[in-house]
Parts: structure tokens; sequence; C-alpha cells
């Protein structure tokens, strides 16, 4: 099921961590992982969700999605 959040994923490994990594840009401190890039963008979906319904819930505004942001 595609997610219905638009925001930018970047998605590297981490040797350190020993694990995928999905970072949100555009959310502060918005970041997920997992033992797959699969499991990770799953994650990520999850926290993005959880950041929105927070900001919400402490009255501050949420980001629209920009699209891309970084080039490779």
């Amino acid at each position: 099921m595609a997610s219905k959040f638009r925001y930018e994923v970047i998605i590297y490994w981490s040797n350190e961590d020993h694990a995928f990594i999905a970072e949100v840009p555009e959310l502060p401190g918005c970041a997920a992982d997992g033992a797959t890039y699969q499991e990770a963008v799953s994650n990520a979906e999850v926290v993005i969700q959880e950041w929105i319904q927070t900001a919400q819930e402490l009255g501050r505004s949420i980001p629209e999605p920009k699209g891309r942001l970084m080039y490779a």
C-alpha cells in the first residue's frame, strides 16, 4: 500500500548501526531504521505519521512536502 505522505525519505546503510537508516529531512528529527531496506521504509512511514500526530497535538505547524530536496 502506498503511503499517503509525500515527504522525501533518504535511505542509506549504516555500518555503525548495522541497519538501513531512513531519514525524513523535512521533518526535523524524523528518522527510522530497519534490518532491510523495506523495513526501514515501512518504519519511516510509521514515524512520519507519529511525527505529524505529535505536532498536531502540540499545536505545531506541519511542513508541506516539497518533493525532491537533495541530489546525488
